[in-house]
């Protein structure tokens, strides 16, 4: 007799995947990040019927907790942010399996509290023995946490039971820090048990732009250098630093994103098609790309840096960077960057792309913009076209998620006048299913062990390569210029645009 479920078939779309026995475990559990992101996630997964019902999560802190001071921390988390609606019988099933281990990361009774909880819940939850490590904790702290899980005996599962390690950015600060926080890592875990994660890549948007060019004919033909003139890729913010002095001060925006989500979302828009969606073809794609990245010579005329300065912004006033809680007043960390690259290879060549990253700019907004090339000749005089911009492929990522094509049309009536029209696709008019937040997707995808979305350790050294020269140089070279708070940053990133005979795009 075949024990497998003749009801479950892997082809039926309708059934959704379900995670199997097991559980998480968050390091740094009373941060920001855990309770906006982490804990409403896993209530949203519960709540979805994606988790299994033993699911268990344990928290690892420094606070005097028992297991229901945990549980009310988490129950405050979900009912703020949680994206679905509270139900009492989901969170009585999923706060069964809550447990509070209190301790430091160098404490080793903590972590032999850490082993005996989880195997109680193998016992009392059926989590099987899988469990993931999610390290929500200063990347100081990487080395000695996945240290004292290997010491423990917890970083290997016993049978065909897994652990996986999950780890949030930024992976390092450069390229030769990165390469050794890679290396204490894969000293304890298999280099595909380790998850970093990228958020951006949980989006769906960002999952679209694949369906966009390999599953439809009518963009890929002219996805390449004799259609495309340029590409920019924004990711506008319009919220200071806020309580993240300690960590932003001395990183700045370029490292902070351009390193990880720009460069990504740049790999995701350039690469050449995989030979199928999953993680080892996805990977080796982007990793061409990336290798094939190369810097402009002359980086004083083609990187800019800025500083946001006092203003208004959304009708309020608001400080600069250097009045700001924690920073000095002389600090050179920049909160705007802007970068031209191209990619040599024969798809590319002598596109530039264009990466512009930033805080206290006019909105809150993430885009990659494909612009293409004017027609070659126009049979219209220039009065009719006067308003006639470039064509644009739009792919917004956040907020209003969706797709834009801006292209030129006549204008009714009855002398021949051209002018730009849009065509959008929102995701929330065309589907009635609403996003899930990335954060539930990446964790599905991480209990479910599928690294489709997560950058692996060479495409997270290989965007050092491409950054450290930036950041180099501009150690040496001068300091950020300053753009006043709720602008669109430094004039001097408009002359960069300028000199190419382009201009940024007010998204």
């Amino acid at each position: 007799m075949s024990s497998s479920n003749p009801l479950r078939d892997a082809s039926d779309r309708r059934l959704p995947r379900i995670a199997g026995p097991s559980g998480l475990v968050i390091f740094g559990v009373t941060g920001d990040l855990s309770r906006k992101k982490l804990m409403p996630a896993v209530y949203d997964l519960a709540n979805r019927g994606l988790l299994p019902p033993g699911f268990s999560l344990v928290g690892f802190a420094r606070r005097d907790w028992e297991d229901q001071d945990f549980c009310q921390v988490v129950h405050d988390a979900v009912k703020e942010n949680a994206r679905t609606p509270f139900r009492e019988e989901v969170w009585q099933q999923l706060s069964q399996g809550f447990r509070f281990v209190p301790g430091t990361f160098d404490d080793d009774e903590a972590f032999r509290k850490l082993k005996s909880t989880i195997n109680e819940l193998d016992k009392a939850r059926g989590t099987g023995g899988n469990f993931a490590f999610y390290l929500s904790v200063p990347p100081k702290f990487f080395p000695t946490v996945v240290r004292q899980l290997k010491e423990h005996g917890l970083s290997e599962g016993e049978g065909d039971s897994w652990r996986r390690a999950v780890i949030e950015k930024p992976f390092g600060h450069d390229l030769k820090s990165a390469q050794e926080l890679n290396s204490v890592i894969h000293q304890v875990f298999r280099p595909a048990d380790v998850f970093r994660i990228d958020h951006y890549l949980g989006k769906e948007t960002v999952q679209n732009i694949l369906a966009l060019r390999f599953a439809n004919t009518m963009f890929e033909p002219i996805w390449n250098r004799s259609y495309v003139d340029h590409v920019q890729i924004t990711m506008a913010e319009d919220i200071g630093i806020g309580g993240r002095a300690g960590y932003y001060d001395g990183i700045g925006a370029a490292r902070d994103v351009i390193q990880n989500h720009l460069l990504q979302l740049l790999a995701l828009t350039a690469m050449e098609e995989p030979s199928s969606f999953d993680a080892k073809a996805l990977v080796t794609e982007k990793l061409k790309v990336l290798k094939a990245v190369q810097l402009p010579g002359d980086l004083g005329r083609h990187t800019v840096r800025g500083q946001y300065t006092h203003g208004w912004q959304g009708g309020e006033e608001v400080l600069g960077y250097c009045e700001e809680e924690g920073i000095s007043s002389d600090s050179r960390t920049d909160t705007y960057a802007a970068i031209k690259l191209s990619v040599d290879n024969r798809r590319w060549a002598g596109v530039p792309f264009y990466l512009r990253t930033g805080k206290r700019l006019g909105r809150r907004v993430t885009e990659i913009a494909v612009v293409f090339q004017r027609a070659p000749y126009s049979p219209f005089d220039t009065t009719d076209t006067q308003e006639l911009g470039q064509n644009a492929l739009v792919v917004r990522v956040q907020p209003d998620e969706g797709v834009t094509i801006r292209f030129g049309s006549k204008v009714p009536g009855t002398s021949m006048e051209i002018r730009d029209v849009t065509m959008d696709f929102a995701y929330g008019e065309s589907f009635t299913t609403s996003s899930p937040e990335a954060y539930e997707r990446l964790l599905l995808d991480v209990l479910l062990g599928d690294a489709n979305l997560f950058p692996r350790h060479q495409e997270v050294e290989e965007s050092w390569r491409i950054l450290d020269p930036v950041e180099e140089y501009w150690d040496t070279h001068g300091k950020p210029e300053e753009y006043t708070a709720g602008t669109w940053g430094p004039r001097a990133a408009d002359e960069m645009l300028a000199r190419d005979g382009r201009s940024w795009r007010r998204p």
